[in-house]
């Protein structure tokens, strides 16, 4: 696990700045509606559950295990970053990207309560989910080049 999370820095970095974003676009005025998908934090946990294990495994080797802990983790942790910044969004009392009606599959603004709800199926769900795109990542891995060298 200690690997995985220092091999994880620069997805941990693109969350970061992709969370900011979401922040400031929010904060900016822009319309949930007109710029949701600019930093999508679960295109980018998504993309990197594919790409990382696909790296892992071809440049150390790594099992479909560990390519599923990989996704996991991501999920796991894109997760917590919407859980937190959706409590904080009714914590503070702001309209967020966070908690707009869309991002919480509803019609309309819905209370604290139920989005934590739905926000907490989100984790065992997404995170489940992104162990499979892991494993599908680990797969592809398979089309990447060998290095030349014995795995370490």
């Amino acid at each position: 696990m200690k690997d995985n999370l220092r091999q994880a820095r620069l997805y941990f970095a693109l969350l970061g700045l992709f969370t900011i974003g979401r922040w400031g676009m929010g904060f900016g005025g822009v319309a949930y509606e007109r710029g949701h998908h600019v930093f999508s934090l679960v295109i980018l946990t998504l993309l990197s559950c594919l790409y990382y294990p696909a790296f892992l495994r071809r440049l150390r080797g790594d099992g479909v295990a560990q390519g599923m802990a990989v996704g996991m983790l991501f999920g796991f942790a894109s997760q917590i970053v919407i859980l937190v910044s959706t409590a904080l969004s009714y914590g503070l009392g702001l309209e967020t990207y966070f908690n707009a009606p869309r991002a919480l599959n509803v019609d309309a603004a819905i209370g604290f309560v139920p989005a934590m709800g739905t926000r907490l199926l989100g984790l065992v769900a997404n995170s489940l989910s992104c162990a499979v795109v892991g494993a599908l990542g680990w797969a592809l891995g398979g089309l990447l080049p060998s290095s030349g060298r014995p795995p370490s």
